[in-house]
């Protein structure tokens, strides 16, 4: 297994990384909340990954952050019918926080908004995660201090809503970036930030 990359940064798009590791080019799939926190391209990185083994092929999938990678493993391990491509969708189309708490409460209708992800998955999700023992009890001890502020609740929703207008995913997030760039994003409302990035899209 292999844990880790530690590297050079060689190439970022939204779907993958390239990581020079002594000369040699791994390329990763990647979510789209861990290419926003990727350095430029160029500057030292460390990605931590995951493989999987297929019969054609052996796939390295990157994360940022610890709390991505679990929620990855657990979604691939205790959910029926959820692959690489649909926890990737789902760890870009929610913060983890914010997709812990929809299964704490039951949310299925945000969950099912999250591109990829329709209304039988999500039920499926929330189903077979919330029967896990220990896993809904501890997300809702953790949801309780790590709630999300305002500000972050505006920017999903917003996220949501231009998906929800036809936009891709990638789009979204990339029009609401640039958008709220020089704004301070916590006083905005979520009605704000879509005619905002809207413009952008134009």
């Amino acid at each position: 297994m292999i844990e880790f990359l530690e590297g050079t940064l060689a190439e970022a798009l939204p779907t993958h990384a390239v990581v020079n590791v002594g000369g040699v080019g791994y390329v990763v799939s990647i979510p789209l909340t861990s290419y926003e926190r990727l350095p430029v391209v160029g500057s030292p990185v460390k990605i931590l990954t995951h493989l999987v083994v297929r019969e054609d092929a052996h796939v390295l999938y990157g994360f940022a952050s610890t709390a991505e990678r679990d929620l990855f493993r657990l979604l691939l391990h205790h959910v029926n019918g959820v692959g690489p491509k649909i926890a990737l969708a789902i760890l870009g189309g929610m913060p983890v926080e914010f997709f812990k708490a929809a299964v704490v409460t039951g949310d299925i209708a945000a969950i099912s908004k999250i591109s990829g992800v329709g209304k039988k998955t999500a039920e499926r999700i929330v189903l077979e995660l919330k029967n896990k023992v220990g896993v809904a009890a501890e997300w809702e001890a953790a949801s309780a201090s790590n709630a999300p502020s305002p500000a972050e609740q505006a920017m999903h929703d917003a996220t949501l809503a231009l998906i929800s207008l036809g936009y891709k995913q990638v789009e979204a997030h990339k029009a609401i970036k640039r958008a709220t760039a020089d704004i301070t994003a916590s006083t905005l409302t979520t009605d704000e930030i879509v005619r905002l990035a809207l413009k952008v899209l134009v």
